[in-house]
């Protein structure tokens, strides 16, 4: 049931949500208010795109408050702001002996979570490390899988480097592989849906920026990623990852201990504009 109400009270019935529906399933009844007929409930996205345009907030679908949703007007960043924030984003692998706090860190993931998937399949899964104690627990499990991979020759080709990573950290306690960050995401979906790579990498994205935006720094973490799927796989089955899930990637964040000033300048895009 997609619990599809509107408040004839409020209701204008300008039409909006019927016509940006991208299922196409709402329309004007006789007395001249939207509604969806039973057998179009199935082909709805549940998107929310009607509760989202109604102007006057009318529109209520899966028994949700339109009350409850964040007005839009007046509220997005200064574009500049958001300038700074995309250039100033920095990689950070210095970060601070500390956790975050437990409300900020639901936070972050709550937001993120609301990033775009393929054809809404929302089925985007967050694997979560939330203490620098399990961080820790997992970079034990992970030295002492490629110190066996090392003894018995097992490292593939191209990946030898391994090998030096945990001789850095057998010698000076310095972690190449998780940077000492107190926190590891990982980011997996579903193989059988539309998009689940694009899906997983949209959500870190939207993660990464909402992070920094709240101070929080975060690392792209190829080598944990690869850790992961291709060195040592058994280590999806101990952080609890669905083996019908296709990891997209992983990311550490955390308090960072490094301060960034200021933008770098990349050279101009490279623009091909076609036809």
């Amino acid at each position: 049931m997609l619990h599809f109400k509107i408040n004839q009270q409020s209701c204008t019935q300008c039409g909006d949500c019927v016509s940006d529906c991208p299922a196409r399933i709402i329309a004007m009844s006789e007395d001249g208010y939207p509604s969806i007929s039973t057998e179009q409930e199935g082909s709805c996205y549940k998107c929310q795109h009607c509760l989202a345009i109604c102007p006057t907030g009318s529109v209520s679908i899966l028994g949700l408050d339109p009350a409850a949703s964040h007005s839009i007007a007046g509220e997005y960043p200064d574009p500049e702001k958001l300038e700074t924030l995309i250039k100033g984003r920095r990689s950070v692998r210095r970060y601070k002996d500390e956790n975050l706090d437990p409300l900020l860190f639901q936070k972050l993931l709550d937001v993120a979570w609301h990033a775009p998937t393929g054809v809404n399949s929302r089925h985007v899964h967050f694997t979560v490390l939330d203490s620098k104690d399990k961080v820790a627990q997992l970079r034990d499990h992970v030295i002492t899988g490629l110190t066996r991979l090392i003894n018995e020759n097992a490292l593939p080709k191209g990946m030898e480097f391994y090998a030096n990573f945990v001789r850095i950290w057998e010698k000076h306690s310095i972690d190449i592989i998780f940077r000492s960050a107190p926190h590891l995401l990982i980011v997996s979906a579903p193989k059988q849906v539309p998009t689940p790579e694009p899906d997983c990498l949209i959500a870190l994205s939207y993660f990464e920026l909402f992070a920094q935006a709240n101070g929080v720094g975060t690392l792209w973490n190829g080598l944990a990623k690869w850790v992961i799927t291709d060195l040592l796989p058994e280590t999806r089955h101990l952080l609890g990852i669905p083996d019908d899930h296709r990891i997209g990637y992983a990311m550490v964040f955390g308090k960072p201990d490094v301060q960034f000033h200021r933008t770098v300048q990349h050279s101009p895009a490279l623009i091909h504009r076609a036809l």
